[in-house]
């Protein structure tokens, strides 16, 4: 180094680019003179690397397209109201046969978003199986809802919508998990007479309720207080409907 330089280190700076120096000012010996402008890059090098850019982008629009994808249907169909041949031969055996009548006839919902039905089933009244001098007797119904998810995947939905029954959000609502039922399955249950099963596969939510409610026959007026059967509790009937889901998913396959 020539004699009477002088090189004084400081911190590492950043410019305005945000380049980081290493700040070391030389002084007026060492500094070399300023040359002439730099010369100018090619336009083909400009030109590449556009092309180059273009070909990133593509690439991450093949493996991150725009939109949601459209959810497996894994081949289920809602051509027709399935209550009609849904057998209920889990629950029948637990409780009572499905009631022979049928009742109000849903509507099929066909749209190339959704397909949707809903329907409810009467299990056969109580009341037969009965001695005469037993005036209380239980009812059970069964309420079906399949829908399929043809564009949007409801499984965000399906999870978020976790102990919310359908009187609403209620933080009595028990939740427990069902393993191996399609990709997610739980079972809600409440203290009033009401239980319900959901089923995700795919773009397909599938739900099976079961509610029970005593009736108190006379024609004598009113029934007597405290002394109805407690119908709360519905989890005996948990395998029965379980059951009959997996007989409800398979008739939608075929």
């Amino acid at each position: 180094m020539t004699e009477g330089a002088q090189v004084i280190s400081e911190p590492e700076m950043v410019d305005v680019f945000g380049a980081v120096g290493t700040g070391e000012v030389v002084g007026d010996l060492a500094r070399k003179p300023a040359g002439g402008p730099r010369p100018r890059r090619p336009w083909w090098w400009a030109l590449s690397g556009a092309v180059v850019a273009s070909a990133v982008w593509a690439g991450a629009l093949y493996l991150y397209p725009f939109g949601d994808k459209q959810p497996d249907m894994h081949g289920y169909r809602l051509n027709e109201d399935p209550c009609p041949t849904l057998r209920l031969k889990a629950l029948g055996a637990a409780i009572a046969p499905k009631e022979a009548t049928p009742g109000l006839v849903p509507k099929l919902l066909k749209d190339p978003a959704l397909d949707r039905v809903k329907c409810f089933i009467s299990l056969r009244s109580q009341a037969a199986k009965k001695p005469v001098s037993s005036r209380w007797y239980t009812d059970y119904s069964v309420g079906i809802t399949v829908a399929l998810h043809k564009k949007s995947d409801p499984a965000a939905e399906f999870e978020a919508m976790r102990g919310v029954a359908d009187s609403g959000v209620d933080a009595e609502v028990k939740v427990e998990r069902v393993p191996n039922l399609g990709d997610s399955a739980y079972v809600l249950t409440q203290d009033d007479g009401n239980a319900e099963l959901r089923v995700l596969e795919g773009g397909v939510v599938l739900s099976l309720g079961l509610s029970s409610y005593t009736q108190y026959n006379s024609d004598d007026g009113e029934p007597p207080a405290d002394d109805g059967p407690d119908t709360s509790d519905l989890s005996p009937y948990r395998s029965a409907m379980i059951s009959d889901m997996r007989d409800l998913m398979q008739s939608l396959k075929r």
